[in-house]
């Protein structure tokens, strides 16, 4: 990946759990950026780039990743409080993905995905095991006419927990949920096109995409290659069979995200500020109707 230097900070994305910005870079282009000091740590940029940089790849339409090197102090401008704890929690190396402008999230009732591109995302979602491209919350944006997968930051739950690693790798995965189970998703078609390409050699090289820095002092690992090498082992098991155990059901309509508790809690989207104040503001017009009758 390249690796550019953040120059200004924009705004902050309060859509997310993570708080993500837009920013702009000394190569003259403007990024999402994920903090290395954000809630959920350094692993979830980890996911961004392992799976990110294997969809690219596998010809799926990813935004291109940079590393960033950011300089808090960038930040001194922004009135937020929380995101200038933020910065200044995130000095160093973190991730930028290119900004989409006039981009729009993805509506499945407003966007028709033909049943072989529909197979390809689910399959490579089943893949990484991404919990984290339901009907509840996309993650994808279309742009220009075309479908862009973004937010892989909850994908490959087993590198939360390295011992049980192997058999969190072997689980079938349930795409139910999926925001592209409806359109009639070809998987074995996308599985015989796909998973030959998904090799060893292809999985070490994006796995060396990740920054050491991100990848030091992991419990367990002796080496950064190590830890690499852990990456590349339950994806290169997962690509041959992971298409005989995707199921389709009725969605859940009503109920949780199935993704585990601790990670819910991350994916929650963050309350609007101004969504707040307007409630407040209604509130006490209301209030003030009340007492004036």
């Amino acid at each position: 990946m390249r690796e550019v230097v953040a120059t200004r900070y924009v705004t902050p994305l309060r859509e997310g759990g993570s708080l993500p910005g837009i920013v702009e870079a000394d190569d003259l282009g403007t990024y999402v950026m994920k903090f290395t000091g954000a809630g959920q740590g350094r692993k979830t940029l980890v996911a961004e780039v392992v799976c990110g940089e294997l969809g690219r790849r596998l010809g799926l339409r990813v935004p291109e990743l940079v590393t960033m090197q950011l300089d808090p102090v960038i930040g001194l401008a922004e009135p937020d409080q929380e995101v200038q704890e933020l910065l200044k929690a995130s000095g160093g190396l973190n991730l930028g993905m290119d900004y989409l402008p006039g981009s729009l999230g993805f509506d499945p009732l407003a966007y028709q995905v033909d049943p072989a591109e529909a197979g390809k995302i689910v399959w490579f979602d089943a893949l990484i095991n991404n919990v984290d491209r339901s009907w509840r919350n996309p993650n994808m944006l279309v742009w220009h006419g075309d479908l862009w997968l973004i937010d892989h930051g909850a994908t490959m739950i087993w590198h939360h927990n390295w011992p049980g690693a192997q058999a969190s790798a072997a689980k079938p995965y349930n795409a139910s949920d999926h925001v592209l189970a409806p359109f009639g998703p070809d998987i074995e078609a996308a599985a015989a096109e796909l998973a030959p390409l998904v090799t060893e050699e292809l999985l070490t090289e994006v796995a060396a995409e990740v920054p050491d820095e991100w990848l030091a002092g992991e419990p367990g690992f002796a080496t950064t290659d190590l830890l690499r090498r852990a990456y590349v082992e339950p994806l290169l098991a997962r690509a041959g069979s992971i298409h005989e155990r995707i199921s389709i059901g009725e969605p859940t309509k009503t109920q949780p995200s199935r993704a585990p508790g601790w990670l819910a809690e991350r994916l929650a989207p963050r309350p609007n500020p101004a969504d707040e104040d307007r409630a407040a503001r209604a509130d006490t017009g209301r209030n003030g109707e009340g007492s004036g009758r």
